[in-house]
């Protein structure tokens, strides 16, 4: 029999993800995909992915066909769409598995019409602001007319209109006053072309969150899942919790130093743990003096340096046996959050969740168990 994992543990909290699902849908009338790029931020693609269909979602996101198509053999059956194509067009894996595209370049629109076999689906990927992908503004008007085309000739069909906001996370509408009037005379444009769209969509988490009018018939919803608000205007449900166990515990005096260098300095007589994770885990290398973890309702402050797999935290008066849980990312008030971490590494929420190394074990859990 194999003995039960004890080791850096990592929870995707469905219950979470359906929560923060939730407070979408209470802001917002229009279908909402569930962007799960990144191996669903670093959380399991899968595990996002059912969770945010199991809250209502009903359109899946990846980066390129490949993530896709992983969904599509793990049996989601919801319309998926790509919408990064680093090897080029791939229009046959595309079609053969369902997958809708994005097309961001008239290369791109050559390919698809070239290569088309009527199942495709694409949309076109418009440049309305972020200057990082999408068609410019000067080819809207011949993709228009060969995207009406190749519809008219039943290569693929134009199911979508797509763009992005490059200032929404401002949480002021007014930011993104030039993104959408560019998108909407592009919609015009494509309207006079011939071209009718199943959907349009521009608003990913921050604009779904902060401007109504940027929701269309389609929002876009990929750090919301995970309970990061770029933002900063709504609070979402934490859905990641990293736990480890004590390695084990010895015994200091006052001002013994920890770690390479000695850069950690005990406070005073007392104990120390050591856990067994660290950098290779995604815990950031180089932290604020406030960065801790709770064993057994306790906040742990991290001594020294952060090595490749151990952190060594100070327990104080109390001794924590071997095996007694630190909790890293948690769930309950007290617990270190997602949003603190990056705090403490300087860096952003969306990096230390998509961070979180593969050496640490992956579950899915409801969270009812955790909190209670």
């Amino acid at each position: 029999m194999t003995a039960p994992y004890t080791g850096p543990t990592l929870a995707t909290i469905t219950s979470g993800i359906e929560a923060n699902i939730a407070r979408v849908r209470s802001l917002c009338h229009a279908e909402i995909m569930a962007v799960v790029k990144a191996d669903g931020y670093g959380l399991g693609a899968e595990h996002v992915a059912g969770a945010a269909l199991n809250a209502g979602c009903t359109w899946l996101g990846t980066t390129d066909v490949v993530e896709a198509s992983r969904l599509r053999r793990a049996g989601f059956s919801v319309p998926i769409l790509a919408w990064l194509h680093p090897a080029g067009l791939d229009v046959e894996t595309a079609e053969a598995a369902d997958v809708d595209i994005a097309i961001g370049s008239l290369e791109h629109l050559i390919q698809a019409l070239r290569r088309g076999r009527g199942k495709l689906r694409i949309h076109l990927h418009l440049d309305t602001g972020m200057t990082r992908g999408g068609l410019p503004a000067y080819d809207w008007h011949d993709a228009m007319h060969w995207a009406a085309a190749g519809e008219k000739e039943k290569i693929f069909r134009v199911a979508g209109l797509m763009g992005h906001l490059p200032n929404a996370d401002a949480a002021e509408p007014s930011a993104n006053d030039a993104g959408l009037r560019s998108f909407d005379v592009a919609h015009k444009m494509a309207r006079k072309a011939g071209l009718a769209f199943e959907v349009r969509h521009v608003a990913s988490t921050s604009a779904t969150l902060t401007d109504p009018r940027s929701h269309y018939e389609l929002v876009r919803i990929g750090a919301g899942l995970v309970g990061i608000d770029p933002s900063g205007s709504t609070e979402l449900n934490p859905v990641a919790r990293l736990t480890c166990p004590v390695v084990h515990t010895r015994a200091v005096s006052e001002g013994s130093p920890v770690g390479y260098g000695g850069s950690g300095i005990t406070q005073k007589a007392g104990f120390v743990s050591v856990l067994g994770l660290g950098y290779a885990d995604g815990i950031p290398q180089v932290l604020d003096r406030e960065a801790h973890v709770v064993i057994d309702g306790r906040a742990c402050r991290i001594l020294g340096r952060v090595n490749m797999d151990q952190i060594v935290v100070e327990t104080g008066e109390w001794a924590a046996a071997p095996g007694t849980e630190a909790i890293i990312m948690g769930l309950n008030p007290g617990e270190p959050t997602v949003q603190q971490w990056a705090q403490w590494g300087n860096t952003s929420a969306h990096r230390i969740i998509t961070g979180l190394g593969r050496r640490l074990h992956r579950v899915a859990a409801t969270g009812q168990e955790e909190s209670a």
